[in-house]
């Protein structure tokens, strides 16, 4: 049985959300059982089926906008992130999905959960759409400013091994995200990082990528430092929001428009699904040593239902033994 910890009490919509969603988890998968962490005298009202779902009482909520969140993560250890966290690092979950604010996450991974001794860095990591219908990942997308190049590639070993192991990609292969494809471009950071990802033999690294292939991704993974892929994401992200807003502008405009949108609706239902960040769930959290997904701050019960089956396959996949087989320990400096 494969027990996964919720933080029950995060995100925008609380506990209507991770309700719904834990319950939808268990009616998927019959080898499941989740643990809420939160406000039980919320929670019970919704849970009309607790088959396998059970709950660890706390009211105590960290706030979405909090700023400090080194510091809420070493004080507030009576809310639903923290006690979430500190379950997984005592072996009591196996897992955790939380839609909390994402730094105070990523520091509740690092701080409580800790590192894996071989690693260096921390790295978040989404799933994006592509043309061809296979996701992609890209990392790191906000976790760490700055990264040298054996961090990144750490984050591409890491990165490999889960989208073998979780996405069923056989031979996955990396690039480097920069401004041009070829050899020698980009900052000195990228022209050293490129040299040095071509000498880590347990990744397939195919050379640069730049931003305008995102979307139609010549590798299934794309790694560099948590600055650019942050601003890389949310182009991507607004993009996409403004691209369907001005869709449905057009579409309205018009009695031709209306007509079309009837002829053209189940594709453009299909493309929504494509581009839908409900279907995956959310970004998963590289580096610590157990599972942990980031569902998007407004999930609903379906997303967040998606991130749960996102971080369930990864613990069926044995994927942090199976990580810390692939990292080559003589690259590690350990004393850092």
């Amino acid at each position: 049985m494969i027990k996964i910890g919720v933080d029950a009490n995060g995100g925008d919509l609380g506990v209507l959300a991770t309700v719904g969603g834990a319950m939808r988890a268990v009616s998927m998968y019959k080898d499941i059982e989740i643990v809420l962490y939160g406000d039980e005298n919320k929670i019970k009202p919704l849970l009309t089926n607790d088959e396998r779902i059970s709950i660890v009482h706390t009211d105590v909520t960290m706030d979405m906008g909090e700023h400090d969140p080194v510091r809420a993560v070493r004080t507030m250890r009576n809310s639903s992130l923290d006690m979430v966290m500190y379950a997984a690092k005592n072996k009591e979950v196996d897992a955790v999905v939380t839609s909390g604010p994402t730094q105070c996450v990523i520091m509740a991974a690092h701080l409580i959960i800790r590192r894996l001794p071989c690693m260096e860095r921390v790295a978040l990591c989404p799933i994006i759409p592509n043309m061809d219908g296979n996701p992609r990942l890209l990392l790191d997308v906000g976790a760490n400013v700055e990264l040298r190049p054996e961090h990144i590639g750490q984050f591409a070993v890491f990165a490999s091994v889960a989208a073998k192991e979780v996405l069923g990609i056989k031979d996955p292969t990396v690039g480097l995200l920069n401004i041009g494809s070829e050899p020698g471009k980009g900052r000195e950071q990228e022209k050293i990082t490129y040299d040095y990802l071509n000498t880590v033999k347990s990744i397939n690294f195919k050379g640069n990528v730049e931003p305008d292939q995102l979307i139609n991704c010549p590798t299934n993974i794309v790694v560099t430092d948590g600055f650019t892929g942050n601003i890389a994401i949310k182009t991507l992200e607004g993009t996409a929001k403004g691209m369907g807003q001005m869709l449905k502008q057009d579409i309205k405009s018009s009695i031709g428009g209306k007509i079309g949108y009837l002829f053209m609706r189940k594709n453009l239902k299909r493309f929504s699904k494509r581009m839908n960040s409900k279907e995956v769930g959310g970004a998963m959290i590289f580096g610590v040593g157990a599972p942990v997904v980031k569902a998007h701050g407004n999930s609903d019960a379906y997303a967040f239902s998606s991130a749960i089956k996102q971080v369930y396959n990864m613990v069926k996949s044995d994927l942090i033994n199976k990580v810390i087989a692939a990292l080559p320990k003589e690259e590690v400096n350990t004393n850092e």
